[in-house]
């Protein structure tokens, strides 16, 4: 069994991965996606698991099989992979409307909680919530900031928010609860470009100052 993760079966058309720990999610999904295996037709990573759907005829034994070898290899192979990562990077207007608030509520300055959030390199660890909405993590502490007590009904496309330990950018407008820090013109989902989303799970991001 691969040291990264556990294989699990999902009915009989899919695979249940779950990574043994934090850290793991983002390498088996770009480990799985370098391995390109036969049989798999989509790779959805969730907060805390992959799901792989197996195309019609797959053996399921045989796909799993090949996975557990797609999720073997040692640590600096691992590093190897994660350093190949896309890098996005976002600039910022940091003029959210809740910035205030999150330096407040974090005991110290706006002007800290930017230089923190432009300082660290982020990783895109799941898409959610909406298309284009990527989940972005940092290995570093000290920006955890909790949702707002009330979600506002419209929040526009290319805010740059914080919640719950990710940080994240709107593809879109939508209802939304995170403590909005910035704007950014960038434009994070288009159907008319070849891939739409400009995140995926393992993409590192950078915000930088606009």
């Amino acid at each position: 069994m691969s040291d990264v993760a556990e294989v699990r079966w999902a009915g009989d058309r899919a695979l249940l991965i779950c990574p043994t720990g934090h850290d793991g999610l983002l390498d088996v999904v770009e480990r799985l996606r370098d391995a390109a295996l036969p049989g798999v037709e989509d790779i959805l990573p969730a907060a805390e698991t992959v799901l792989l759907t197996l195309r019609d005829g797959s053996e399921q034994g045989v796909v799993e099989s090949e996975v557990r070898k797609a999720l073997s290899g040692t640590a600096s192979e691992r590093a190897i992979t994660a350093e190949r990562a896309e890098e996005v990077v976002i600039p910022v207007r940091y003029d959210g409307e809740d910035l205030a608030d999150v330096a407040a509520i974090l005991g110290t300055t706006v002007e800290d909680v930017i230089a923190e959030h432009t300082s660290r390199t982020w990783r895109c660890r799941f898409i959610g919530f909406t298309a284009g909405f990527g989940y972005l993590e940092s290995d570093r502490g000290g920006l955890v900031v909790p949702r707002r007590r009330q979600s506002r009904t419209a929040v526009p496309a290319g805010a740059v928010a914080l919640a719950d330990g990710f940080s994240a950018v709107y593809p879109r407008r939508a209802p939304g609860g995170w403590q909005l820090i910035g704007t950014t013109e960038l434009t994070m989902f288009d159907l008319s470009r070849p891939r739409p989303a400009l995140l995926t799970a393992g993409t590192r991001v950078r915000f930088v100052r606009s």
